[in-house]
């Protein structure tokens, strides 16, 4: 009878030996694999910890605090590289509950507003949702998705292409994991913070006037009051218009009220309306991305001049986009 430890010699010493020996092939494998891809803190982690509770009652919550603290202290020291403070990233999940807010749950947490988004790919503050579970990271810092998905997303993407400060890690989720590129330290720059604020819109036309807000308002040419579901935003004959966001022109055509108008499909249940177009850019089914030309101001349907009727609708409920896009009253233009 033969085997690994048996062996065939004399005393069975040396077929140990030999056996032994076969193995080192697959020692030096298991070596490199072991130096090319390093076994840090965050990917020991099977399942992460949770939190019920944001209160210092809490024994995990009190937990958090402790490594959010200590991670703080080594990124403000500046000690060491992006692997030694990624020793200090520790991942835990909290439940969103009725009430909560993400500006509420960053000052509980002590980490920025930037980290939770990118961590929980958010758009927006809007797509908090109760009963849904937030990673909490322990270190502050950006979280840029292997495969960027929302146009938020690209921008932090493209924005930071040449970085070479993060570590690449996967995050382990509920029954599958994602890899991100974390920046430790990093946050929103001023461009992404108003993209990320301002709901992901952007504004569908590059200079305007507002000359009509959201809400009841005497119509221009009937002289009776109604309900003015959109803004104004006047502009020259033939100002190109934007898409406010990537989506799916959903309706386009011609409406004796509005015009030539557009209707584009959004993610959340958003729908942009685009209304008194000179010129139609889209065709009906067609994909388009945020910030794409899709049409251009004019004064068609009912009208009293060049302008864009704008409106943004949820779950089929008109919204403000003054509010939305940042236009507060007594804004004139943008």
């Amino acid at each position: 009878m033969t085997g690994i430890i048996s062996g065939e010699g004399k005393n069975g010493k040396a077929g140990y030996i030999k056996s032994w020996y076969m193995f080192l092939p697959f020692f030096y494998v298991f070596i490199g694999l072991f130096l090319l891809f390093p076994v840090n803190k965050l990917k020991a982690q099977t399942s992460l910890p949770v939190i019920p509770l944001l209160d210092s009652r809490d024994i995990m919550f009190r937990q958090y605090m402790a490594d959010v603290e200590e991670a703080r202290r080594h990124i403000f020291a500046q000690r060491g590289s992006s692997r030694e403070a990624i020793d200090l990233l520790t991942i835990y999940i909290y439940t969103i509950r009725e009430g909560d807010d993400l500006l509420r749950i960053a000052a509980r947490s002590n980490i920025p507003i930037s980290s939770l988004a990118s961590l929980n790919r958010l758009s927006n503050g809007d797509d908090l949702r109760t009963g849904m579970d937030l990673l909490l990271p322990s270190m502050p810092g950006i979280f840029i998705p292997e495969r960027p998905g929302s146009d938020l997303e690209y921008l932090i993407s493209s924005a930071r292409i040449d970085e070479n400060r993060g570590i690449h890690l996967t995050i382990p989720r509920e029954g599958y994991s994602e890899r991100f590129l974390f920046i430790p330290g990093d946050d929103f720059t001023p461009t992404e913070r108003i993209y990320f604020l301002n709901r992901g819109f952007q504004f569908p036309l590059r200079d305007f006037v507002l000359t009509s807000n959201f809400g009841q308002r005497i119509n221009p040419i009937t002289g009776t009051q109604t309900m003015h579901r959109g803004i104004d935003l006047a502009a020259p004959m033939g100002t190109e218009v934007y898409a406010v966001r990537s989506g799916t022109v959903i309706d386009q055509g011609f409406d004796a009220l509005l015009g030539n108008y557009i209707m584009i499909q959004h993610d959340n249940n958003w729908v942009s309306l685009y209304g008194h177009l000179s010129v139609v850019n889209v065709n009906l089914h067609s994909r388009v991305s945020a910030g794409s030309f899709i049409g251009r101001v004019g004064s068609t349907g009912q009208s009293t001049g060049p302008h864009l009727h704008f409106e943004l609708i949820q779950n089929g409920q008109n919204q403000d986009p003054a509010r939305l896009l940042r236009l507060f009253p007594g804004a004139a233009s943008h």
